[in-house]
């Protein structure tokens, strides 16, 4: 699909990696379309992970024309981490320990934005010759949501086989337990020379990842800390749940078995000529703090009040200013400009309150449109305290099964499940499907919409029976009203024809 070039900056005198799209790629002007929308998405994912270790994005070119679509990105002289993987030469802990302490900071801050590496591998893993490891190809996320309007879309299996996590395999949905599974593979293969698991086929490796057991590191390699032992195996736990909660976690239990700040460089590491991924502990840094309330903001995810009051505008002028916010929201959406759109409605939601009262309806429609649009730009933190404010306050209007509320309350469980919560989203889903259910047919668009996300997170956490279950029956009902060829109808026969593979049984 496209090539990557050393190039070089003349105006500010840098060398810089030019990715470009192959002209013999864009077969059709549809494709040339959908090309430059994945390339800005891969452009705007990359530049919003604020990390020295993801290549920064300087510039996008994408040429109305097509003839120069490419992107400027930060060059890095570096060697894949695949290279250094040889079962003669084992690599010191230290060394690997240090990668993968690089790798967890780099998670966190893309787990953060949210965006989940999907492809996490030695091949997408360089080490710069300071040390630096950079990590690549965060892209793959952005070419995954090729639908950026469907909020609850899911990636079918897209990766590399040796990496990929039990749910990746299955084809569920994909959390930042899925980045930590691919962790996991890659320092396991660090310490012990060699790919967690090796088959002949795709098939016996994706039977592999789902049932066999690791071979715990001390049995490969005496030399290796029981407790950095038990941390592999911990990311490599079948359920996406067991694994750690988050890179910050990893980050800690990784830190005994790095160097400390202030000691010279370990001998290991030096003689043989590799670059030495300790410094950055010797000269440390740390991963972002965790996720936490937004500032500006109370607990229920409204704007602060404790500015002083202005006098309240007359309605008219309130309507005008809400009408004004809405125009300019729209135009920033038609661009995909989702963050500078929901501060747009933030920026109106105040003043409409104080004129028109905090649970107007156009005041929490104002909101809602806020947080649809913060889901929509995965900015799924922020969406999820929004969510359950509103859904609590529609409960109070309009009674706890509106309509109203019941949207926000799934909107908040697919939250919850982009988080890593899926216990608590799945429960929250079955509650709502619940309530539809007794008001409205199974096969309404939001009962349909409720069953899907269910059965996906079902097969997500490797309850292949339950989601055949919730599927099976959903797929007849989507082909009966809607035809086989429906997009959500051909998804959910991908999905069933992976459960029928019986991928938890023996191997064929």
């Amino acid at each position: 699909m496209g090539d990557v070039w050393r190039a070089y900056d003349t105006v500010l005198d840098r060398p810089v990696a030019v990715k470009r799209i192959r002209q013999q790629s864009l077969t059709s002007p549809a494709l040339a379309e959908e090309f430059v929308k994945r390339f800005q998405r891969e452009a705007r994912i990359t530049a919003r992970i604020q990390h020295p270790g993801v290549p920064q994005v300087y510039d996008a070119v994408l040429d109305g024309s097509h003839d120069r679509l490419f992107l400027v990105m930060e060059l890095v002289d570096g060697v894949p981490l695949s290279a250094y993987v040889d079962p003669a030469r084992p690599l010191p802990v230290s060394w690997a320990v240090a990668v993968a302490a690089q790798v967890s900071t780099v998670l966190s801050y893309a787990h953060e934005v949210p965006v989940i590496h999907r492809d996490l591998k030695p091949g997408n893993v360089l080490v710069a010759r300071d040390g630096t490891v950079k990590v690549l190809d965060f892209g793959i996320a952005a070419i995954l949501r090729t639908d950026v309007t469907k909020l609850t879309a899911t990636g079918s299996p897209l990766g590399t086989y040796q990496y990929m996590a039990p749910e990746q395999v299955r084809g569920g949905r994909i959390t930042p337990q899925t980045d930590l599974y691919a962790l996991g593979c890659v320092l396991h293969e660090l310490l012990g020379g060699r790919p967690l698991f090796t088959a002949p086929g795709e098939y016996q490796l994706m039977h592999q990842h789902i049932n066999a057991a690791p071979t715990p590191l001390r049995q490969v390699r005496a030399d290796v800390p029981p407790p950095l032992e038990e941390l592999v195996l911990h990311l490599l736990r079948k359920a996406p749940e067991a694994r750690p909660a988050d890179t910050q976690e990893v980050y800690a239990r990784l830190l005994p078995f790095l160097p400390q700040p202030g000691e010279a460089e370990p001998e290991a590491v030096g003689p043989t000529g590799r670059p030495d991924p300790t410094a950055l502990f010797r000269r440390p840094y740390a991963p972002r703090e965790r996720g936490g309330r937004q500032q500006g903001q109370d607990a229920a995810g409204s704007p602060s009040t404790a500015s002083p009051a202005l006098p309240p505008p007359v309605p008219a002028q309130a309507q005008a200013d809400i009408d004004e916010a809405y125009e300019h929201f729209g135009a920033l959406l038609e661009e995909e400009r989702f963050s500078q759109a929901a501060e747009v409605l933030a920026e109106a939601i105040e003043p409409a309150a104080r004129a028109l009262g905090a649970e107007n309806r156009k005041v929490l429609e104002l909101r809602r449109n806020r947080a649809a649009i913060q889901l929509l730009g995965g900015d799924y933190r922020a969406a999820l305290p929004e969510f359950e404010a509103l859904a609590d306050a529609y409960a109070r209007v309009s009674g706890p099964t509106g309509a109203n509320a019941r949207e926000c309350r799934a909107q908040a469980a697919r939250c919850r499940a982009e988080l890593g919560q899926v216990t608590d989203a799945l429960s929250e889903l079955q509650s709502v499907l619940a309530v539809v259910r007794a008001v409205d047919s199974d096969v309404s668009e939001e009962a349909v919409e409720l069953r899907h996300d269910i059965g996906m997170l079902l097969l997500a956490q490797g309850r292949s029976a339950e989601a055949l279950k919730v599927l099976e029956p959903l797929h007849e009902d989507l082909c009966m009203v809607l035809g086989p060829d429906d997009e959500m109808a051909v998804e959910i026969a991908g999905a069933l024809a992976l459960i029928r593979l019986d991928l938890d049984g023996p191997p064929a």
